[in-house]
């Protein structure tokens, strides 16, 4: 992909009239702006490109080629980080965003519960399956529908936004009725038809790093959704699969920092799947925090002994907050806030 860097100065009219020239090409144009600096990336297939062309257009400052494979999502089309914003939250400013509840939605009682509790505790947002993928088919999978109804009174009642996962193409239409951040689990961070249509959306996209899959791969996959025209994608480090058999996956916390050196895009970090211990979720949570996560996933409920899905990773009500209450101070010592 090559960008079109337009000069500091560059009017409203010089931006269209380059936009413009790109659509003549047959390309589809991508503008990123922020600092007041405006880059414009030219992507798809089109005719061959005159450089000394668009140089010669009124408000242009240079050509470069995005040499990384992952186009729109690097940090040579957008320098400056990304921030998206969900009702009164904001993802990848400084304060450290707080996604919390139970991995399933199991009843109205239990959902309501949770969601008022960790909502005084200091929580941002409602996380919690409506379609749940399980390794098994005999596995609880989920309310659907009804439980999207659940989420969306929780939401009601709180004024957390949520975030549930959607699981095919089919369902994003009545999964974007409801949510507000529609996540693609691991499982799902390859499926590519189900990129390309939720690429369709403006909605915000958490997207989760696959089981086996490399930084550039997640990055990669981001890319399938930004191309189709949603920059609104928020990167999840959620452990890999590895020998080690002493927690659930593999946590890579450096991925964190190499992600954020990358690309633009917000990174959050689960320590919930990452370690599939309830007392480890705690000690990883701080890490996330001080490697420079823009935020956290955390499973809680309000019994999880008796959970229907990942029990052994979901903290108590009141293990979560005091999870809340000694990431405050972490926080600060960082300089962040949650």
């Amino acid at each position: 992909m090559t960008v079109v860097v337009m000069k500091d100065n560059a009017s409203v009219k010089e931006i269209s009239s380059v936009i413009k020239r790109i659509e003549e090409l047959g390309f589809r144009p991508h503008l990123s702006q922020g600092n007041g600096r405006t880059v414009i990336g030219m992507v798809g297939g089109g005719l061959p490109m005159n450089q000394e062309d668009f140089l010669s257009l009124p408000g242009v400052a240079e050509i470069a080629p995005v040499e990384k494979p992952f186009k729109l999502g690097s940090r040579e089309f957008r320098a400056e980080p990304t921030r998206i914003v969900v009702g009164d939250v904001t993802i990848g400013g400084d304060t450290v965003v707080m996604m919390a509840g139970p991995c399933s939605v199991e009843s109205r009682e239990q959902t309501l519960t949770i969601a008022e509790s960790i909502h005084q505790a200091g929580a941002h947002i409602l996380r919690g399956g409506a379609f749940k993928p399980r390794t098994s088919p005999y596995s609880f999978r989920g309310l659907g529908k009804a439980g999207l109804e659940i989420l969306a009174e929780a939401r009601a009642r709180t004024g957390m936004p949520i975030v549930t996962e959607v699981l095919s193409a089919h369902d994003v239409d009545l999964v974007c009725e409801y949510a507000d951040i529609i996540q693609i689990g691991a499982r799902n961070m390859q499926n590519f038809a189900l990129l390309d249509e939720i690429g369709k959306l403006t909605k915000p996209i958490l997207l989760k790093r696959g089981l086996m899959s490399t930084i550039e791969e997640l990055l990669m996959s981001a890319e399938y959704i930004l191309a189709g025209g949603n920059p609104n994608v928020i990167l999840c480090e959620r452990g890999i699969r590895s020998f080690e058999k002493y927690t659930r996956n593999t946590l890579d916390i450096s991925a964190v920092p190499i992600l954020k050196r990358l690309s633009h895009l917000p990174v959050i970090v689960d320590p919930s799947h990452a370690t599939g211990q309830r007392d480890l979720v705690a000690p990883v949570s701080r890490a996330g925090v001080a490697v420079g996560a823009d935020g956290l996933m955390v499973e809680t409920h309000n019994d999880p002994d008796k959970a229907l899905s990942d029990g052994a990773q979901s903290l108590t009500l009141p293990q979560f907050d005091d999870l809340m209450a000694n990431l405050k101070s972490l926080a600060g010592a960082v300089g962040r806030t949650m």
